[in-house]
């Protein structure tokens, strides 16, 4: 088996509707999640303030 790494430990809360904070140990900025574009005329949900998707950071972390 190889040698464990990291242990990514995150905390994640729910704001209001679509938004949602996640907490990343050692960082003290929230990383926001919502809803934008395509995902939003799907659900027909109209948010406060567009944001990135949880998918969005999914791929940019593949990407990164």
């Amino acid at each position: 088996m190889a040698e464990l790494i990291h242990t990514s430990r995150i905390r994640l809360e729910k704001i209001k509707g679509s938004l949602r904070h996640a907490y990343v140990e050692n960082f003290k900025a929230p990383i926001r999640f919502g809803i934008h574009g395509g995902i939003k005329k799907f659900y027909g949900i109209e948010p406060d303030e567009e944001l990135p998707a949880t998918l969005d950071h999914l791929i940019a972390a593949v990407g990164g």
